[in-house]
């Protein structure tokens, strides 16, 4: 990754203006970790191209990894305004899968965060809105599992059961999904094709684990069990994965 954001900032210096190589140097930066570095650069950025979204979108991203929520929403809103009419692209992906294959575009990355940091701000009405034009916005079996299982979790939680069984609909456990396993496990369990116990034994360190955590923890809790969903929060949030979804909701869960 240092070798990877060491040739970003070559490609920055011999083009400083550019908007692709302020992005990637923008993100180079934060998959180590260094995420104000990275809301400057973007912020630069924004100030040399203030109708991008991209810029946005991914200043957005970071300002939810350092917790301010406000702000990231503020950013993602912007980002929908510019995507307005616009034809979406995919977007490349800064540390592929283990099929190289991007299962995510821009405006589809765009409504899943915006839907994200409405979720943990509680405003699950608004999150439905947004991880529906997520879901639409991506193709694909691993688009369609990750917001699926967001879309759920807040249709549940703003009292529209009907409608997020709807969403379990289309998830079989036969899809061919490359990277967001966890969420299609999720899925399952919230189908009863899956154990909860199950799952959390199976759930590694890391982002993956976490998410799969936080999963069955507000299933728990929509179940009213939330002795047990408490558990699962606090063992979260002592986990060292700070920047992942599942610790951000587990937090936002603990705060409420």
């Amino acid at each position: 990754m240092e070798t990877d954001l060491a040739e970003a900032r070559r490609a920055f210096e011999a083009a400083p203006d550019d908007a692709d190589a302020i992005i990637w140097l923008g993100r180079r930066t934060a998959y180590l970790g260094r995420y104000r570095a990275a809301i400057d650069i973007f912020t630069r950025g924004i100030e040399r191209h203030p109708t991008d979204a991209r810029l946005y979108r991914h200043r957005g991203h970071r300002f939810l990894t350092v917790r301010e929520i406000d702000r990231a929403i503020a950013d993602f809103e912007e980002a929908v305004r510019l995507i307005e009419g616009q034809p979406d692209q995919v977007e490349p992906d800064g540390q592929p899968n283990a099929r190289g294959i991007p299962t995510s575009t821009r405006h589809s990355n765009i409504w899943y965060h915006l839907a994200l940091a409405r979720y943990v701000s509680r405003d699950f009405a608004a999150a439905a809105e947004a991880w529906t034009r997520a879901r639409a916005a991506g193709n694909n079996p691993d688009n369609l599992v990750a917001a699926s299982h967001w879309l759920y979790l807040s249709l549940r939680r703003a009292g529209r059961d009907a409608e997020a069984a709807a969403v379990l609909g289309p998830i079989t456990a036969d899809l061919d999904v490359i990277e967001n396993t966890s969420y299609h496990t999720l899925l399952l369990l919230y189908r009863g094709e899956r154990q909860a116990d199950q799952l959390l034994a199976t759930a590694a360190e890391g982002p993956s684990g976490s998410a799969l955590r936080y999963g069955v923890s507000a299933w728990l809790l929509l179940e009213g069990r939330e002795a047990e969903a408490r558990t699962i929060w606090e063992q979260l949030v002592a986990l060292p994965d700070w920047p992942s979804f599942g610790h951000l909701a587990a937090e936002a869960e603990l705060r409420n």
